[in-house]
This record gives C-alpha cells, sequence and structure tokens, in this order.
C-alpha cells in the first residue's frame, strides 16, 4: 500500500479563515434551535439528521477517552437535533464491516469511519457511496470513493520521532544501532509514520531489526522486543524507534524484563497518560502530541456539513490522495513532539491533563526532579 499523498490547497490560510468561520456558523445555527427558530438541521429528507461513528478499537486509550466524546459533543453543538450511532470494532475487521451494513441499512446520513483495515474495508467504503452515504475517514486514509480524510500529517508524526530519537542518543556511537517498532500494516498511517522517521535516520543509524506490529497490540510490541534483544544483545540496543505510546509500552516491559539498565531511547506518540508518567519517570523519551479537539471538531464539522448536502471546502483546505481516488478534501493538522521539559506548555496548557493527573503519589518525586508541579 502506498504512503498517503498529501498536496496543500492554494489559499489554505483563508480555507483554515473560512474553517473557524463555517464551525461559528454552524453553532450559530444551533443556538438558534433554542430561541424559537428552527433552522434545518441535517438530514437530506428534512429530518434530523443521523451521524454513524465508528472506532477501530478500545485498546488504545484516545479513542474512548477522547475522540468519541469529543465528536459526540461538536456535534451535539452544531447540530442539536441530530444523532450518532456509536460502534466500536474492537480491532475486528469483520466486526467493523458489519456494523457499516448495519449503520447503512439504518439509514445513517453520513458516516465518520477509523478503518480497522483499510484495504479490507474498500468495498464497504463503495457500498456506503453507492447507498449516497458519505464517508468522512477519520485519523486512518480508507480506501475508496470517502467524501474527506481528517487526520495529522503523517509524514511529520515520523520526523519528529527521529528528530527525539537521534538526539536522545546523542554522540554514543558514530552510527548507533536501533530497533524499529512501526505500527500495524494494515493502517496506512504505520508506513507513513515509518518514512517520515526514516527521512531522518537513515544514514545516521543501523537498523538492527525492524518489525511490524499486528493491532497495534503492546503484546506484539513487547514479543518482538524480546527477540530483537535476543537476536542483538542487551547491549547492542541504542534505540528504539516505537511508533505508538502502546508498543512504547510493551518495549520497556521487554527492555526491563531483559535487565536493560539504563534504558535506551524509546520514542511514542497519542500522548497516553501512562507514556506522559513514563516520560516523568524518564523511562520513555519522547511521545507525539495530537491535539485531539482540532481533529475532532473539524470531523464534526464535515460530517454535519455532508449531512446538509452542503460541500467541505471551507473546512478542508488540502488534498490528499488515496489508492483509488485523487483529490480527496482533507484537514490535516501539525503535530508536537513532547519532552519532559516542555509538557506543561503542551499538554497542561491546552487542558489534556492537569498535573494532579500526571503526579500522582507514585511519580511525585520524578515530577519534583522534572519542575512539574502546581
Amino acid at each position: 500500500m502506498r504512503n498517503p499523498e498529501l498536496r496543500s490547497r492554494p489559499g489554505r490560510a483563508a480555507a483554515l479563515l473560512a474553517v473557524l468561520t463555517l464551525v461559528t456558523g454552524l453553532a450559530a445555527c444551533g443556538q438558534a434551535a433554542h430561541s424559537g427558530s428552527a433552522p434545518e438541521q441535517g438530514g437530506g429528507a428534512g429530518g434530523p439528521a443521523k451521524i454513524g461513528l465508528l472506532l477501530p478499537d478500545s485498546y488504545t486509550a484516545r479513542w474512548e477517552n477522547f475522540d468519541r466524546p469529543l465528536i459526540e459533543d461538536r456535534v451535539g453543538e452544531l447540530c442539536p437535533d441530530c444523532t450518532i450511532e456509536y460502534a466500536n470494532a474492537q480491532g475486528n475487521v469483520a466486526t467493523q464491516q458489519g456494523q457499516i451494513e448495519t449503520m447503512i441499512t439504518q439509514g445513517v446520513d453520513v458516516l465518520i469511519l477509523d478503518p480497522v483495515d483499510s484495504a479490507a474495508l474498500q468495498s464497504s467504503v463503495r457500498n456506503a457511496a453507492d447507498a449516497n452515504v458519505p464517508v468522512v475517514s477519520y485519523d486512518r486514509l480508507a480506501e475508496g470513493p470517502i467524501a474527506a480524510y481528517v487526520s495529522f500529517d503523517g509524514a511529520e508524526v515520523g520526523r519528529l520521532q527521529g528528530e527525539a530519537l537521534l538526539e536522545a542518543m546523542g554522540d554514543k556511537a558514530d552510527r548507533p544501532q536501533i530497533v524499529m517498532m512501526n505500527g500495524d500494516p494494515a493502517d496506512p498511517n504505520s508506513a507513513w509514520f515509518e518514512e517520515g522517521a526514516l527521512s531522518v535516520l537513515a544514514g545516521e543509524v543501523r537498523i538492527g531489526k525492524s518489525y511490524d506490529t499486528v493491532g497495534w497490540r503492546s503484546e506484539n510490541a513487547h514479543r518482538n522486543m524480546t527477540g530483537a534483544v535476543a537476536a542483538l544483545g542487551p547491549d547492542s540496543i541504542d534505540g528504539v524507534y516505537s511508533a505508538n505510546d502502546a508498543l512504547a509500552f510493551g518495549i520497556i516491559t521487554a527492555l526491563k524484563a531483559n535487565h536493560i539498565s539504563p534504558l535506551p531511547p524509546v520514542t511514542g506518540q497519542d500522548a497516553e497518560l501512562a507514556a506522559v508518567q513514563r516520560i516523568v519517570e524518564g523511562e520513555q523519551t519522547m511521545t507525539v502530541y495530537k491535539p485531539f479537539a482540532p481533529q475532532a471538531r473539524a470531523a464534526a464539522a464535515i460530517a454535519v456539513a455532508l449531512s446538509r448536502g452542503e460541500p467541505v471546502g471551507a473546512v478542508a483546505g488540502d488534498e490528499i490522495d488515496n489508492t483509488t481516488d485523487e483529490g480527496i478534501p482533507a484537514v490535516l493538522l501539525t503535530p508536537v513532539a513532547v519532552n519532559v521539559g516542555n509538557i506543561a506548555d503542551t499538554l497542561v496548557r491546552d487542558g489534556m491533563y492537569t498535573i494532579d493527573q500526571i503526579c500522582t503519589p507514585k511519580y511525585a518525586p520524578a515530577c519534583e526532579r522534572a519542575g512539574l508541579t502546581s
């Protein structure tokens, strides 16, 4: 599967301004519903719109803790009469295929889909399009005739991870040896992250072992890392590229089980609370923070617009290609690298976590050392 190809549309700054204008206008429309005026609230047949939300799993903390409530809340603000049909595939492709077909049968007007397996779900996406149900691909780029895509620039995610890994390894070796723990090969973002990381790491490191981690599961990362230690030796791993925080957890537990101390630098992504605490404690080097609120709000605004038969160009200022279509309207947001020195200025400032949430009694001494105090 080729990596997503991103192109910025002309006048991107104007498009971003239009996003704010459109979202404000949609919110005002929702407020008018409480004042006795009854604006159209979506739904192609004149009734309230029904929006389907399909997320891939519950073992990646962000989906249930952040994305779902943020999307549901924003749809409610923009379209108070809209209803949301929600389903979680629990990492199973067949389950998600059935959920899509059920929602089509139930008459949803729009689908927001984060695909478990982009290629395997292509026929389901096509079925939705054939039923005049536009699909907003969320976070992971789906294959087939999608109406829009909302995510973060995956190549930039990988670049941030690669740069942080190089910096953390420092001058330990002329060409340090690393292990690459990539994500699920069924997720096109995995290849996108890897490509971004290699754009920084190529020529600077030796890749002793490289793995694709099925299902983004920490237990699979643990098993792969155990194999890497056995193959390379416990003293021969200078750093680990980890595509996300769940994998980082599996990697770090495997390194500890093999009595490797000090731990080599390990990257991450998603800014999970446990990962932030590992960063404070010095076990994980960094994570990539992808502010979920702008992503969720953009997806909600696009879904509401599509439910009303309105164009999405004012929201989606970029374009992206998948393997079946070109010029797909897209919103590609900018990720942020987080390390122990900028937790307060990023995650805490944005209200993602409080210092009290991060600095529980177990982590209080490490927080004190890091200057992370309330």
